[in-house]
Parts: structure tokens; sequence; C-alpha cells
């Protein structure tokens, strides 16, 4: 039997033991089921500021887990070994509840609570959902990380358990979101969404020769300011890797010119690995 994930706008028709294109997900009996709940790939104590976040609990340290699959395809991925890889990857069994106490055990080191990154965490959605109520029931914060190209309901459905969010705008054209695999109009509705809920930052990687244009970063810190004028922007640095070596890295000077050009609309405007 046929199952349709309804997560995101792919929205993969699945036979019976095929695995969606994110490959975090399976039609299993007729249902779509997450074969990454619960398994680990990462899992570390960082700097809330590595999320980065850089105005919600600056200083404080979170207990950050990932694990694989992603549902877009970005060729200048950093994390491409697990964003990339499959339930065949090498991970550890890690129950909700074994999550939040490790949270809860961390927090004499500084740690807050919980952060879902390094691939993309909504693929394993049960997982995130289940963790974050437990752990805000344990009165620890939640994050994600996200590239946001989720759809409006399951995304909605999580809010209320998420604490702060920093979400992917990979670039501000429809041409770009082609290169990726994604939907830039999906990705604008979950910041606007998300940042009437919780605390939201929003990160933009600047690859040469593909979203470097002031006019392109004109448009999206404009939009942005429509949505909340202090939201916060980080303006990083490309480098190359996974099927991006074809260039060489982002000039700290085209990252700092496009940071003043999103500095003319936002308040709070920040710059990565310069």
């Amino acid at each position: 039997m046929k199952a349709v994930c309804t997560l995101c706008p792919r929205r993969c028709s699945l036979e019976e033991g095929q695995r969606g294109f994110c490959r975090a997900r399976e039609n299993r009996g007729g249902q779509v089921v997450c074969t990454a709940y619960g398994r680990l790939t990462s899992l570390a104590l960082d700097p809330i500021e590595k999320k980065p976040l850089r105005r919600f609990f600056p200083g404080s340290r979170i207990l950050s887990a990932g694990s694989y699959g992603c549902n877009l395809r970005c060729p200048f991925c950093q994390n491409w070994e697990i964003s990339m890889a499959d339930a065949a990857a090498p991970t550890t069994a890690v129950s909700p509840e074994a999550l939040v106490r490790r949270a809860l055990e961390l927090r004499p080191a500084g740690s807050i609570g919980l952060a879902f990154t390094y691939n993309e965490p909504l693929t394993a959605y049960e997982y995130v959902r289940d963790c974050a109520r437990l752990a805000h029931a344990a009165g620890l914060k939640t994050v994600l990380v996200t590239n946001g190209c989720f759809l409006r309901e399951p995304l909605e459905a999580l809010l209320g358990d998420i604490d702060a969010m920093n979400i992917d705008l990979k670039g501000f054209t429809p041409d770009f979101y082609r290169l990726v695999g994604g939907d830039l109009r999906t990705v604008q509705e979950a910041i606007t969404l998300s940042a009437a809920r919780c605390h939201v930052e929003v990160t933009t990687l600047i690859v040469p020769g593909l979203n470097d244009s002031e006019s392109e970063m004109d448009a999206e810190a404009r939009w942005l300011a429509s949505v909340d004028p202090e939201l916060p922007l980080h303006v990083t640095r490309f480098f190359p890797c996974h099927e991006m070596q074809d260039r060489g890295p982002t000039p700290v000077e085209t990252v700092l010119r496009l940071r003043d050009a999103a500095a003319r609309h936002l308040r709070w405007v920040y710059t990565g690995n310069c």
C-alpha cells in the first residue's frame, strides 16, 4: 500500500519499504515512519553561539544532537556525511528519556537544554517532538536548527514545544532554491510562523557567484524586516566542501559588504567564519 509523507513540500509517495528522498522516513505497512527515531550520529555540548544563536541565552551551552538525513541536497553542505546518509550510518540508540536525562546532568556545565542540529532534524520529526515535550516538562529549553523547508501543519504543531530556532534562508531567489532542491516560499512561511511563536534567528551562507549580490541581500533583509526588524541575521562565509570544490572561500570583504547592506534594514546582523 502506498503512503504519502506530509512533512515537507516533496510529499514523497512511497511504496511499501521505500525510503523517502530525505532517507530518514519509510513506508512500513502503509504508514510513513521515521527510521532515524532515537538514532544519533552526533552528540556534543556546544556553546549556544555555535547554533548560531547570538541573542538567546548568550554565554550558555546546550546539548546538541544530530541524526542522519535531509530533505534538501545542498551541493555546499558542510555536514554531508550525515545529512546525505541513511539508516546504514553508524548510530547510537538514545531514547528521548535518556537524552533529556543527559541534558539535565549537564546543567552544572552551563547547559540550558537540547538543540536538534547537524543534519536536518525535522526529518526525525517524531523524535524531536517527543524529546522537546519531555525537555519542557523538565524545565529545559529546546532549540531547532533547520532549513525551514517544511509544511505549515506539522511545523505549527511543533512550535509550542520549541523555544528558539535558527532557520537557514539559503538564498532569496527561486533559482537558488531549485539548486538546493527546496522552495523559497515554504521557508518564508516557516520564518513568519516561527517568529510569531518563539525566538528566531536566520542564517544565510554566502556562496561566491550564486547568492553574493548586494541586490539579493537587500531584498532578503527588506523582507526579513517586514516580518520583524529585530530578527537577527547571520551572514556567513562559504568554504569549499562536498560537491563545491570549484571555487574559493567567500572573500571576507564580500561578507562585510553584505552585512552592511542587510544592516540598512535589520537591527542585528552578524558575520560568521570571518
